[in-house]
């Protein structure tokens, strides 16, 4: 299967995860290209439609899985405005995951995933499942190796 890892990681946390589930998912077998998503200019506050250096194409994937950081509580506001750029996610089979450091999911990890699924609902994805990872505290390690798991078994 062809796997596109649509990312956006503002301190490299986020891709740190993206790729050891690359690195997973191509072990059994998948074709898995990581994709990051650069703005083009600097991201001013309260901005919408933002711009991208690049934004990557979705149509030559089979499946993808999208990675962004919970901000303020919500879905990076990069991630949500490259999701609404992206014309139709019909017939692609989607996974999820945000990266977050306060270690509750209620603290913007559950509301962040939920935005990600319905943009991509609105889009007519299948959405197959999704991860939080805790950047904070002891446990860091195993809930990427969980999320990691998780994931690269839904493919």
């Amino acid at each position: 299967m062809n796997i596109g890892i649509i990312v956006y990681s503002q301190t490299g946390n986020t891709n740190s995860v993206a790729l050891k589930l690359k690195e997973k998912l191509a072990t059994a077998g998948h074709s898995v290209n990581i994709e990051r998503l650069l703005l083009a200019g600097d991201m001013q506050p309260g901005a919408k439609d933002l711009q991208f250096k690049m934004r990557p194409e979705v149509g030559t994937y089979d499946a993808l899985v999208l990675g962004a950081p919970v901000e303020a509580f919500s879905l990076s506001q990069v991630m949500k405005s490259y999701l609404t750029q992206v014309a139709s996610l019909k017939g692609k089979k989607v996974a999820c995951f945000v990266t977050k450091g306060l270690p509750f999911y209620w603290t913007g990890g559950s509301r962040a995933i939920g935005q990600m699924k319905k943009i991509c609902g609105s889009k007519e994805a299948t959405i197959c499942g999704t991860g939080i990872v805790v950047w904070m505290g002891k446990d860091r390690e195993k809930k990427i190796d969980e999320v990691v798991e998780k994931l690269s078994r839904l493919f």
